[in-house]
């Protein structure tokens, strides 16, 4: 197909028409050399040769349409964090769920429908494939509207990063491994703060000298925000991790929360701001009235998930407001106790009160050591293991078998079309994950501390009829506790829902749904590009039947699944030298209870007792040199 061709099929297939196209031609590429910690110079995956990504700026009155060529040596994709995609979710970019992958010197034409999603606010673009995104492929993604809900004088965009030296792949290979068996997530080397202004990034200050192909972006204490008193500024803060929570606060300045994950709030006054991998949170910074000195920023990583802390891991990063150059800056330290915010004491500026629920699904997540020797993560008991065919491609392909739910393999759930659904994710596990649906933004309607609790303190129940509850993309459930989600299933497709630390969504802590698939079918008609299909052959990845590409609602062999866990946890071997051990153990302690209760012994008789002892012996060994001489 020419190039013109498929630009008017992209064009034809919007719901819409487009009141403007936003272009953007990227040409995905390894780029060497880029040290931007300043403490390791790396091999990333970048854009145009250049790192980091362009950040992308765009109105609400025009489509994103984003031509990414593959000129790596494996698949890739692009997925625009938090678009809902109006019913066209091969274009949502998850690998395995929504797409085969762009085939290395293949270009895939990602089309947003911005100006008829009804979407605005701060957004994020990265890799969804490979853990590409970890080395390198995020970049911030904001969508304006003509009319801002809140008035402010100027915004930037705070871009906050997990910094790896070794890539993915290599750290891949050494955390899903039998040497690993507690699953220890591989630990950051440093940590990420720079700065965006629409689409540009903010330069190093004067009279730094960063080096390498990072040189033309200020990362750290090689960066700042420049500051006029009185002014009013909107902070953009993101979260583009693969593993760390981030606190962030400015000394000397306060903040107001304004936004979460592109939902409008009303404004809401904050110390600091605790951001779980893949949150986004604007807030309002009025600036101080005097230029006296500069002032720090900081961004703390949480370590309550590293395995251990390496005395080489600063966990404080710094960048710092400029007032005046030269002035020196106020350090006020770091805080001594961070708190898990609670978000839904945010309230939507626009409300939407919480419909009635018409179906409950239940998800519990589970880490567990499996029979491979691996650690792995589970929901429901399955390791999430990405189909034969994308689910969207088997949506489509399936015709009224799509209904079928066991046809997508056993980590799917189908809603009908138009369903209120209850996601009530339980999290077994004592630390906090972040949980992402592709797709949607949901209501929290329940929190939960302890879901195992009888306490309603600690477990309390559902109210029905709350008038506004907070909206969003990306919610942490707390260790032990659980969240319901409330979602509307308006959006027909094949939607990933999943934990956004990238190792554990490797590990297998995943699930997807499999949304009105009849309806589904009817809005693809005619319009989902054929080079969806095409590069699914160049890969040689089938596109159509079921999760294992069987034309069947049963037959899924061939698809990949586990592994699973432990049988009884202990195989025989463990079992008996247990059973030795406490045997041993039992016979030890009785003797000892036995001496002690036992009547006195004198030393006469302890001196009379150890000289038969020690003619025994002697006995015995002129026996032992008889036969072995005889021998």
């Amino acid at each position: 197909m020419t190039f013109s061709r498929r630009i008017l099929q992209l064009l034809c297939a919007s719901a819409t028409a487009l009141a403007g196209v936003q272009e953007l031609w990227w040409n995905v590429t390894y780029v060497e050399d880029a040290n931007p910690d300043g403490l390791y110079p790396r091999r990333v995956v970048g854009i145009n040769g250049t790192w980091p990504p362009p950040p992308i700026s765009v109105n609400t009155s025009d489509s994103l349409l984003v031509h990414v060529t593959n000129s790596l040596d494996e698949p890739t994709t692009l997925h625009n964090h938090g678009m809902f995609f109006n019913s066209s979710s091969w274009m949502d970019g998850a690998l395995g769920v929504t797409q085969c992958g762009i085939p290395p010197g293949q270009t895939f034409d990602y089309l947003v429908p911005i100006n008829s999603s009804g979407q605005w606010g701060t957004y994020w673009s990265h890799a969804h494939a490979s853990g590409q995104y970890v080395d390198g492929f995020r970049t911030p993604l904001v969508l304006h509207p003509t009319q801002e809900t809140h008035q402010y004088d100027e915004e930037f965009t705070v871009i906050l990063g997990d910094w790896y030296h070794q890539e993915h792949s290599v750290l891949l290979t050494e955390f899903i491994s039998i040497a690993n068996p507690g699953g220890a997530e591989p630990i950051p080397d440093s940590a990420l703060i720079y700065f965006a202004q629409n689409a540009t990034y903010l330069p190093p200050i004067s009279g730094s000298s960063p080096s390498g192909a990072t040189s033309a972006v200020g990362f750290n204490e090689n960066s700042t925000l420049p500051f006029v008193p009185g002014r009013t500024y909107r902070l953009r803060v993101i979260n583009t991790s693969a593993l760390s929570t981030f606190f962030f606060w400015i000394d000397g300045h306060s903040m107001r929360i304004i936004e979460a994950d592109g939902t409008d709030v009303e404004e809401y006054p904050v110390d600091f701001l605790g951001l779980a991998v893949a949150q986004r949170y604007s807030v309002l910074v009025t600036a101080r009235n005097d230029t006296s000195s500069n002032w720090m920023i900081h961004a703390n990583m949480d370590p309550a998930m590293f395995d251990t802390v390496p005395s080489t891991l600063q966990l404080n990063i710094t960048s710092s407001i400029t007032y005046a150059t030269g002035q020196s800056i106020t350090d006020l330290g770091t805080i001594s106790d961070y708190t898990q915010f609670n978000d839904t004491v945010l309230t939507p500026s626009e409300a939407i009160a919480q419909p009635p629920v018409t179906k409950t699904i239940e998800l519990e997540m589970l880490f567990d050591t499996m029979n491979d020797g691996t650690n792995r993560a589970m929901i429901n008991d399955v390791v999430y293991n990405s189909p034969v065919v994308p689910a969207v491609l088997s949506e489509l392909s399936l015709g009224e078998n799509a209904t079928v739910q066991e046809a997508y393999g056993p980590y799917s759930y189908l809603l009908d079309h138009l369903d209120v659904v209850d996601i009530v994710v339980k999290n077994t596990d004592s630390n906090n994950h972040p949980f992402h649906l592709h797709g949607h933004k949901f209501q929290i309607v329940n929190r939960v501390e302890d879901y195992t609790s009888d306490d309603p303190t600690l477990n309390p129940p559902l109210v029905e009829g709350q008038s506004n509850p907070i909206r969003r993309d990306t919610v942490v459930v707390t260790g032990g506790g659980s969240v319901t989600l409330r979602v509307v299933a308006d959006n027909p497709g094949a939607w990933l829902f999943h934990c956004h630390i990238e190792w554990h969504l490797e590990a297998g802590l995943a699930v997807q749904f499999i949304e009105a698939p009849l309806q589904a079918q009817e809005r693809a008609a005619g319009v989902i590009p054929s080079y969806v299909y095409d590069q699914c052959a160049m890969l040689g990845t089938p596109s159509s039947g079921n999760a294992a590409g069987h034309a069947s609602t049963t037959d899924l062999s061939g698809l990949p699944l586990g592994p699973y866990q432990q049988k009884l946890g202990w195989l025989t071997k463990g079992i008996l030298a247990m059973t030795g051990c406490v045997l041993s153990a039992v016979i030890g302690m009785a003797t000892v209870v036995w001496y002690a209760m036992g009547d006195f012994v004198s030393e006469e008789e302890i001196e009379q007792e150890t000289r038969r002892h020690l003619e025994d012996r002697a006995q015995k060994g002129r026996l032992f040199g008889i036969f072995k001489r005889q021998a």
